[in-house]
């Protein structure tokens, strides 16, 4: 899933107010922003195979400490208990949590069976929503609408900033998807590695549209 986890994101602004687009987008990108990190170091392994699945040429070998259900949990308490002891803001924090947690069960959702329980374990989860093209696109488009909706009732721009790079955001994060759904595979594991990296430049574009952008209550 990719639009999918930036949906949550948006959709945690209400819940969570005080804590930045930026911080939201880090929570529920967190597991996809160490993989590429732990790729280049060739702790964990991915290969190329387009028609693994119908939605992506993927095929994830093995990505026990981003991606297993058991470290989800751990990188889940590790962020909201740093990110509590920075701001003391234990509601924000529990929220964050919970976002890097729901990347474990979209990945669920949408993957083959392919996501470990735990390091070293042999069982492998995954309901498969990537085998169909139509239901992934319908799944992710419903998710990133609603999770838009509910971030623009919940902020609004401070000045003209605050409005176009908030769009011009959302036209990447499409284009970026139907990219990726619709566009060539990868031509090589190292491009695909530093282009996963790129990611977190999609982390800092979240801090910057939060300092033009304002809770609507205030």
């Amino acid at each position: 899933m990719f639009i999918g986890h930036f949906a949550v994101a948006f959709a945690a602004k209400p819940v969570a107010p005080g804590a930045s687009l930026g911080t939201l987008f880090l929570a529920a990108q967190f597991l996809d922003g160490l993989w590429p990190v732990l790729l280049l170091l060739g702790i964990e392994r991915v290969e190329i195979h387009p028609g693994d699945t119908a939605f992506t040429p993927l095929n994830f070998v093995h990505y026990p400490i981003s991606h297993s259900l058991a470290m989800t949990l751990l990188w889940a308490a590790l962020f909201a208990l740093g990110y509590a002891w920075l701001t003391k803001d234990r509601r924000a924090a529990l929220v964050a949590a919970v976002l890097v947690a729901s990347h474990w069960l979209l990945d669920w959702l949408t993957h083959r069976p392919d996501l470990p329980l735990y390091p070293g374990g042999s069982e492998r989860l995954g309901l498969g929503l990537w085998n169909s093209v139509a239901g992934t696109l319908v799944v992710e488009s419903l998710m990133f609408a609603a999770g838009i909706a509910m971030y623009l009732r919940a902020t609004r721009a401070r000045d003209r900033t605050g409005t176009i790079i908030f769009w011009v955001l959302i036209a990447f994060l499409i284009m970026a998807y139907l990219g990726a759904a619709f566009g060539p595979p990868p031509p090589d594991l190292r491009a695909l590695e530093w282009t996963a990296l790129s990611g977190w430049l999609l982390v800092a574009w979240g801090y910057w549209i939060d300092r033009h952008r304002q809770p609507r209550n205030q």
